[in-house]
């Protein structure tokens, strides 16, 4: 488990060393890479710094029940000032004294628990509870390295989109002044221009709708890294990249990986432990309490019949407790962390049922993606030649406009799919091995390499490149 996010020191400062770099690479020409931004977040976000302070807090659990297993050693002392006035009966009737001295009192105790069932449970809730803490923990790291690839890739391709949807609007510009031109000759008409047109509004309209996409993925991934970026700065998706396999090969065995290591399953099972020493604990309520006790007193004048007298009690013994009537509270607590056990098991059980179904959801789409980025780069060539090919053909007068702009459409909608398909393939891979509980910092790394750190900004947008997958 040493290298597991969150858990490894080591590549810790390595990652935030990366970060460091970014902030370097950001007055370079190279983009900014995702385990840059990875870095970044690892310093900055706060839901993951919430998440440490959370761990800690559980942690503190463990040695607070510990404490109540262990002796308590307290000093108890007094010291005042008294006037009193003492009417004392006699033979010759009652006498009045006035008296005026100090007093003092002082105790030192040492009790050590004996057989105390509810401190035993308050010490096994906490060793629960920390567990859960540190699981709970293990789960919000590794979820972060998925919400920065989310957002960055997210990012990524709505800022492809919006390349798309220029040299969409570049396309049918073109092909409007082709129209214009075929329409002052005679061989065109009118209704090849509106159709022309339509084809460029939406294409405008999906690049209005990239556009926000691409800003509400900058300010998420902003968010978590506390730096100003922009869509430009971020290293693209390289045109080439290596498969990155999984280990096993069939759902079944990720699923019982999944089941053993998943982090947040972890927690759920480590609380419902909690949840279960909470009843005993409450029970406890119920039965005796012996303790062992030592005892260290001075007094002098503490009361009226001690006046001017001085004590020095050393005592040892053992005391017993045992509760009779409580009102019936302690049969309520009772009957309260029973439910509340009650409600853990069924989140357990939704929990389990949800991280299994979106395990098989991911698996699938990595297996699907991996297929349709193949199939895709297939309709993006075949595409592209039918465009041309159409073309041609409407210059020869054998196909009319409307089909040079479903060929042309038909073509961009396969270098979005192609692009989509892409993306899914790399965070599916991400998020089965996140679900399973077997993420670490080395797969952050491995996806990193599939991004083009090496590409100059030049604050231009690059023009579309048909992507391509090796």
């Amino acid at each position: 488990m040493t290298n597991r996010i969150g858990v490894s020191g080591r590549w810790r400062w390595t990652v935030l060393a990366l970060a460091m770099f970014c902030l370097e690479s950001q007055a370079s020409n190279h983009a900014t890479g995702l385990m840059e931004v990875y870095g970044l977040a690892l310093e900055y976000d706060p839901t993951y710094h919430a998440a440490m302070k959370e761990r800690d807090a559980g942690l503190g659990e463990r040695a607070i029940g510990r404490a109540a297993l262990l002796p308590k050693l307290s000093l108890q002392y007094q010291s005042g000032r008294n006037e009193s006035e003492v009417t004392q009966p006699g033979f010759f009737g009652a006498t009045t004294t006035d008296r005026s001295y100090r007093s003092y009192s002082s105790s030192l105790t040492l009790e050590q628990p004996i057989i105390d069932y509810e401190a035993i449970s308050r010490y096994y809730r906490g060793v629960a509870q920390a567990h859960h803490a540190d699981a709970r923990f293990r789960s919000r790291s590794q979820e972060l390295a998925v919400r920065v690839t989310q957002a960055y890739t997210e990012a990524l391709y709505a800022n492809d989109q919006i390349e798309l949807a220029q040299a969409q609007k570049r396309a049918f510009a073109e092909q409007m002044k082709l129209n214009g031109r075929r329409l002052q000759v005679g061989e065109g008409t009118r209704t090849d221009m509106l159709e022309t047109q339509a084809r460029y509004d939406l294409a405008q309209a999906q690049e209005i709708e990239a556009q926000d996409n691409a800003d509400a993925a900058m300010r998420d991934l902003i968010a978590m890294v506390g730096q100003p970026l922009t869509t430009q700065d971020l290293a693209p998706l390289a045109e080439t990249f290596e498969v990155l396999p999984l280990e096993l090969n069939s759902f079944e065995a990720w699923r019982d990986i999944a089941l053993l290591n998943n982090p947040e399953l972890a927690s759920l099972r480590y609380a419902l432990d909690a949840a279960d020493e909470q009843i005993e604990q409450a029970r406890a309520g119920h039965l005796p309490k012996v303790s062992l006790y030592a005892t260290a007193g001075r007094q002098k004048s503490s009361s009226e019949s001690t006046y001017d007298q001085r004590y020095v009690t050393n005592s040892v013994g053992i005391q017993v407790s045992v509760p009779i009537f409580a009102g019936g509270g302690v049969s309520a607590a009772v009957g309260q962390a029973i439910d509340t056990s009650g409600r853990l098991r069924y989140e357990n059980d939704a929990k389990l049922n949800e991280v299994i179904n979106e395990l098989r959801k991911q698996f699938n789409l990595y297996n699907s993606s991996f297929a349709k980025m193949r199939a895709f780069q297939l309709v993006v060539n075949s595409a592209r030649e039918l465009t041309v090919a159409m073309k041609k053909s409407v210059a020869g007068g054998e196909r009319v406009n409307s089909d040079i702009l479903d060929a042309e459409q038909r073509y961009y909608d396969a270098l979005r799919n192609l692009a989509q398909a892409r993306y899914a393939y790399l965070t599916s891979w991400l998020k089965v091995r996140f679900l399973a509980g077997k993420l670490s910092d080395v797969d952050v790394s491995t996806l990193a390499q599939c991004f083009d750190v090496t590409r100059q900004r030049n604050g231009e947008r690059r023009h579309v490149q048909h992507p391509k997958f090796d």
